[in-house]
């Protein structure tokens, strides 16, 4: 370990020779990294997203449901019978008045057609709120129930969202993959061809009874600086992007249910940063496996 600080300036300052040696094909290795870990942030962060729009909405998850010409004291008694339910979390009652209110804040200016029905054409309903995960279970004891004449439940539109964001997971781990590979491919590219640049000084070191590690370490630290600089520009980006689309949908989407902010910069930062700093050691030494040809 004395050895191996006692060396550190040579090898600093053998590091920036080697990127002076190759300093545009180095600039475009950088520029390239960025890109690459930008696109993989991006996606990482729409899955984020996606992920946490399908907790929510399990978490709301809700049906309803219809029932035959009852009083409004079998109401009552249904919906507490309702609520014992296993994995039913409220239940509420929703009126005929209530539920035409409903319908006209959705139809908005449309809403003046419903004037053309002389009676309320909508039915009165309870709201249950649900555990997801239960959600069979709770259906089944409602078919056995003689007041309950329909259920709507709203899986069709909760199974479409999950699938979405599935796809954006399987699209998130194609792209750490397709990041892994390119980058390590022009890492250890870039590396190798430093390394054949200096075959004159690399020979001259082992005649002097250097070891690999002592000739390798510049080249480690070559591989590992680039793409820490690509993951920097990646990861500036990425933080740019996210601080947009925050204020974004601040203002026109204020109930899109983001992650917090600073928790949702601060996995990025951690993640693209971890992920540069890896693919630079492991191309690296891809790239080194090349000196035992010199």
């Amino acid at each position: 370990m004395k050895s191996f600080l006692y060396n550190m300036g040579y090898f600093l300052k053998e590091t920036g020779r080697i990127i002076k040696l190759n300093l545009l094909s180095n600039v475009f290795s950088v520029i390239g990294t960025a890109l690459i870990l930008f696109l993989l942030g991006v996606v990482i962060t729409g899955t984020n997203i996606g992920n946490r729009l399908v907790v929510m909405l399990s978490e709301e998850a809700e049906i309803n449901g219809y029932f035959s010409e009852i009083t409004m004291e079998e109401r009552e008694k249904l919906v507490k019978k309702v609520n014992k339910i296993n994995g039913v979390r409220s239940v509420r009652l929703v009126d005929e008045i209530e539920a035409k209110d409903r319908m006209e804040d959705i139809l908005g200016d449309e809403a003046s057609i419903l004037e053309l029905f002389e009676d309320n054409p909508f039915e009165a309903f309870i709201e249950i709120r649900i555990d997801l995960n239960l959600i069979d279970n709770i259906l089944n004891d409602l078919k056995t129930m003689k007041e309950i004449e329909y259920v709507r439940d709203n899986r069709e539109v909760l199974k479409s969202i999950e699938d979405i964001t599935s796809g954006l997971k399987l699209l998130g781990y194609l792209m750490m993959v397709a990041v892994g590979i390119t980058t390590i491919i022009i890492l250890s590219h870039m590396i190798r061809q430093g390394i054949y640049n200096n075959k004159d000084q690399i020979n001259t070191l082992r005649l002097l009874g250097s070891p690999s590690a002592f000739i390798g370490f510049p080249y480690i630290l070559t591989g590992i600086l680039l793409t820490l600089l690509g993951g920097i520009i990646a990861t500036v980006s990425i933080v740019l992007l996210i601080n947009l689309l925050y204020e974004s949908f601040a203002g026109t989407i204020p109930f899109m249910p983001l992650p917090p902010r600073s928790q949702l910069l601060d996995k990025m930062t951690l993640l693209i940063t971890s992920i540069s700093l890896l693919l630079g050691f492991v191309g690296s030494l891809f790239g080194l496996s090349s000196i035992r040809e010199r």
